[in-house]
């Protein structure tokens, strides 16, 4: 099990990322939350990962803070909740938001996410509530660092930020409608992160 990985950001393409691990380059998802939260391109960068191993694929998931790979985790024991859907939710919001919507049954703001429905939303309530003593951790943990700005992109941001959602979810009508009017010099993680807010505050 590989759990954490410390090395160089070579890209960003949301989703995903690459990290150099002493010349090897490991291919990550990540929830925008992360991306985010991740330093320039060429900057070190510590990461929280979980592997999830199938017959035809290894696929690697990266995170930001601890307890942002244990809620993942705990999402994705969730009947019906696979790894993208999970990434998805923690996209959408952070884990402090996903407690509260739990714990305040707000069903209304957790099917404003992608690919979650009233079931969904419902299931999440009641299977979520009893597990968040086992993980839950307090604020100040490690995060994947500060940096300077990122090296400029070869595409517009603004096409990279309405193909992440589409790939969290979102209908390509929608992603450009939360992509609407937004200030085109922020950067793709930028955009991604205010449509979100955008879409969970509608």
């Amino acid at each position: 099990m590989i759990g954490r990985l410390r090395g160089n950001l070579l890209d960003k393409q949301p989703p995903w990322l690459v990290v150099d691990v002493a010349g090897v380059g490991y291919e990550l998802e990540a929830s925008m939350t992360t991306l985010v939260a991740l330093p320039g391109i060429g900057e070190s960068v510590s990461l929280f990962t979980h592997l999830t191993v199938r017959e035809d694929a290894h696929l690697l998931y990266g995170f930001a803070r601890e307890q942002e790979r244990a809620l993942f985790r705990a999402l994705i024991k969730v009947n019906g909740i696979g790894p993208k859907l999970a990434l998805a939710i923690l996209s959408g919001m952070d884990e402090s938001a996903f407690i509260r919507c739990v714990m305040d049954d707000d069903i209304k703001s957790l099917t404003r996410l992608p690919g979650v429905g009233k079931k969904t939303a419902e299931r999440l309530i009641i299977e979520m509530r009893d597990r968040f003593p086992h993980w839950e951790q307090p604020a100040g943990m490690a995060t994947a660092g500060s940096g300077g700005a990122e090296t400029p992109r070869r595409q517009d941001p603004l096409v990279d930020a309405e193909a992440a959602l589409v790939s969290l979810g979102y209908k390509p009508t929608e992603a450009a409608k939360m992509l609407s009017g937004l200030d085109e010099g922020l950067s793709t993680e930028a955009m991604i992160k205010a449509a979100l807010t955008r879409r969970l505050a509608g």
